[in-house]
């Protein structure tokens, strides 16, 4: 479960990623897995000013059910196990975590090719903006860029919602779709009660030598 929700916030700010600042806007909307036959839904994501949300939508056999809970302001993330009825806290300092922390600070999405260019994986790379679009009837600025492997992708960033409408790379595509914008409710970023904490050091303990 954990996998796929890394999978899909790196999906979504495959290239450029979006504006957390004060004036993030609070949505939800679905994350629709363009590159399949009958564009399934991948994901639902909840967006909270300096929170976010991620629901896988994949049901993988034998997968955990769950959320994966981010907060920019703490840089902390939460894995909510449903089925067990537990949690795990990743602290910044892991790698996967940081990155997914990095892919989400773009200062002016009018602007947003130095920030990506900033990024590690992208140094030798490149980017432009391509101008002004149109995803699923909202308003749009397009961007293409590569990475330093010289690997291509494209993004369309709304500029109200401060937010990846639409990417695409080598490895495939997706877009939001069922958007809806409002404040989000806070239980949503929260743990939920009678979840008790999941604690991988004393279950590496327990593995045998």
């Amino acid at each position: 479960m954990l996998r796929l929700m890394m999978r899909t916030s790196w999906l979504i700010a495959l290239v450029l990623g979006a504006s957390f600042a004060a004036a993030q806007a609070e949505f939800s909307a679905e994350i629709v897995n363009t590159t399949k036959a009958g564009n399934p839904v991948q994901a639902k994501i909840y967006i909270a000013k300096d929170k976010m949300r991620f629901e896988s939508a994949e049901r993988e056999p034998g997968a955990m059910t769950g959320a994966f809970i981010v907060n920019l302001a703490t840089q902390t993330s939460t894995v909510l196990m449903n089925q067990q009825h537990m949690y795990m806290e990743m602290p910044a300092q892991a790698a996967n975590v940081r990155n997914t922390y990095n892919l989400f600070h773009i200062g002016d999405v009018g602007n947003a090719c130095p920030d990506w260019l900033a990024q590690a994986r992208n140094k030798g790379g490149t980017c432009h903006k391509v101008g002004s679009d149109t995803v699923n009837g909202r308003s749009a600025v397009k961007y293409e860029g590569t990475n330093a492997a010289g690997d291509s992708a494209t993004v369309w960033i709304d500029p109200k919602l401060r937010f990846p409408l639409k990417w695409q790379d080598k490895n495939g595509s997706g877009e939001l779709r069922n958007i809806q914008e409002g404040s989000q409710p806070a239980s949503l970023f929260e743990i939920p009660a009678g979840y008790t904490k999941f604690d991988v050091g004393a279950m590496m303990k327990q593995r045998p030598q």
